[in-house]
């Protein structure tokens, strides 16, 4: 009851086309419900006429009857078309809703969740929505007025016959109330099952050149046929329970037939029913059986939606991490100046990865973070965006807390150039027009030219308008990384974090791109992560952290001098150690 309550909201902008769904429903079970009492009526009246009588009225009749199905039809028409369109918009909504709250969630979430899980959510959930919310109420709408109207005309032929059938009924029920509840278990784990598969299948895809490099394809089929059997079981136990439903209801359908048949020759034989009102009889029997069958078949595309509603609910409950505070402003007009005042930082539970950091960063200075891998290099640059928040202490811009601004504003004046480079599916144009949506030609033209770009687009076939393939896959590692720059370019951020942004790179690329990154530095508050000290020998001051905290600070030769941990690395990179 509690997800029927959070479901029906989504019909309100719809209330006209489903009011008038339903209006054409009861038009197209009212039809159904008088044909069996209009025949009955001729039976009574014009059948016993003289048959040139019969022929005279006949034609008025046929008429009569033709218009009440065209109007049936066009009654069909308007439920299947308006009402499935209906069902269709709401999905829409709901996956905007959905994408939404998938693009509030802070990195954290993306820590502890498949991207092929949330595609399940996003596309095979919300279509099994969809269905349920145009057939749902129409299915029950049209099969309660089939039934109610059946079953008053039936006690109108013959009470205590009613009843014997009615009996039946009130066995059929508990019966699917009995089934209905291991049915939605199955379906609920069949949603489960088909999402481990897409998390399989992406997870597979989008390392296929890692699966190849490595000869990998016998795991990856191993690791998918796992989830394959599992939602074949998952499968094969929700057909079982359907198989029970079905033939357990249709076992009951044959009783009401053999009620009907047993009664209706105890009455006839006792004078109390006549053999025309048995054949009347049996036409509505059809007609009451007909909506059962609806209501029993219904009930699979029931658990089919809310098995998969239950879970973008579980999503759309889950708050983000990460929001807006009440009345936050605007970050306007930043210089740049960046201070960590006793920060602290974990995930979740964990250990904490950051212990008591203080850091002060002048405006248009650069900075550099060497340490060890996992001393906290790049979540203490996520903690600025506000890919995550601190669990203790202040990070401040232009000696604002970035917690009182809008997290919108606050990245607007922060630029990232990261390892590992992510191009959209789409034109070398569209990739670097990233950095700025609404900007001109001439302003992308600008941007590429800064990145040392330009050279490399004139050899593409079709210039800025190359598409660049599936996360760029159709370019090398020192051609994305300078798309990369490019975007932050045309951004034109005070603030930018470089996270190890050439280390992937080979000796060549890198230095190309390092006079890149150098020119794309000028006038900035630059953060750079550093892996390769020799990109950062000119940085205005150096900053030594590991699990502990910071341990050394200052300038190249300063911490050269010093004889301590960064001279250290150092060392080690000249081979000297």
């Amino acid at each position: 009851m509690k997800l029927i309550k959070k479901f029906i909201p989504y019909y309100k902008p719809y209330i006209g086309v489903f009011l008038l769904d339903l209006f054409c429903a009861t038009i197209m079970s009212g039809i159904d419900l008088a044909f069996p009492q209009f025949l009955r009526f001729l039976r009574a009246t014009l059948y016993l006429e003289a048959p040139e009588v019969i022929l005279k009225r006949i034609g008025i009749l046929a008429a009569l009857l033709v218009a009440m199905y065209l109007i049936r039809s066009l009654c069909r028409y308007y439920v299947t078309y308006q009402g499935h369109m209906m069902g269709a918009r709401m999905e829409s909504e709901m996956r905007r809703e959905l994408f939404e709250r998938f693009e509030a969630f802070s990195f954290s979430y993306y820590d502890t969740h498949n991207t092929g899980e949330m595609m399940s959510k996003l596309v095979s959930d919300l279509f099994d929505v969809s269905e349920l919310a145009h057939h749902g109420p129409e299915n029950i709408f049209i099969s309660v007025v089939k039934i109610i109207g059946s079953f008053i005309l039936l006690m109108r032929i013959n009470v205590p016959m009613t009843l014997c059938l009615s009996f039946v009924v009130i066995l059929m029920a508990l019966f699917s109330v009995s089934k209905n509840k291991k049915m939605r278990s199955t379906f609920s784990d069949n949603r489960k099952k088909i999402a481990g598969i897409n998390s399989s299948l992406q997870d597979t895809l989008g390392g296929i050149r890692v699966v190849k490099s490595f000869t990998g394809e016998d795991i990856e089929q191993a690791k998918f046929d796992r989830s394959n059997q599992a939602f074949l079981d998952s499968k094969q136990a929700n057909y079982r329970q359907m198989a029970l439903f079905f033939s357990g209801n249709n076992f009951f359908e044959g009783l009401m037939y053999v009620a009907v048949l047993v009664a209706g020759a105890i009455f006839i034989a006792t004078g109390q029913l006549t053999g025309e009102d048995i054949a009347i009889y049996a036409l509505y029997i059809n007609i009451f059986i007909n909506p059962v069958n609806v209501l029993v078949e219904f009930t699979e595309q029931l658990q089919k939606g809310m098995a998969g509603f239950e879970r973008f609910s579980d999503v759309m409950d889950t708050m983000p991490e990460i929001v807006d505070k009440e009345g936050a402003g605007e970050l306007k007009d930043v210089k740049g100046v960046i201070d960590y005042k006793n920060v602290s930082f974990s995930y979740g539970d964990e250990e904490e990865v950051l212990n008591d950091i203080n850091l002060h960063v002048e405006a248009g200075k650069s900075i550099a973070i060497v340490g060890p891998s996992g001393g906290g290099k790049t979540t203490l640059c996520s903690l600025l965006p506000r890919f995550y928040d601190v669990t203790g202490g202040a990070v401040l811009i232009d000696g604002t807390d970035i917690r009182d601004v809008t997290q919108k504003s606050l990245r607007s004046f922060i630029g990232i150039v990261q390892q590992d480079v992510y191009l959209f599916n789409g034109t070398v144009k569209e990739n670097i027009a990233y950095g700025k949506p609404d900007a001109t030609m001439e302003e992308i033209v600008e941007a590429a030219k800064n990145a040392d770009l330009l050279g490399f687009i004139e050899t593409l076939p079709k210039g800025f308008d190359t598409e660049v393939g599936e996360r760029g896959a159709r370019l090398s590692g020192g051609q994305k990384q300078r798309i990369a720059i490019a975007r932050v370019f045309l951004k034109n951020p005070p603030i930018l974090i470089l996270d190890e942004a050439t280390s992937a790179l080979d000796n060549e690329s890198e230095r190309y791109i390092q006079e890149s990154l150098d020119k794309l530095a000028v006038g900035r508050t630059t953060i750079t992560i550093a892996h390769r000290l020799s990109t950062i020998l000119g940085a205005d001051e150096i900053i030594v952290l590991d699990g502990d905290g910071i341990k050394e600070r200052g300038k190249h030769k300063e911490l050269i001098q010093k004889g301590g941990l960064y001279e250290k690395y150092y060392r080690m990179q000249l081979g000297k150690v």
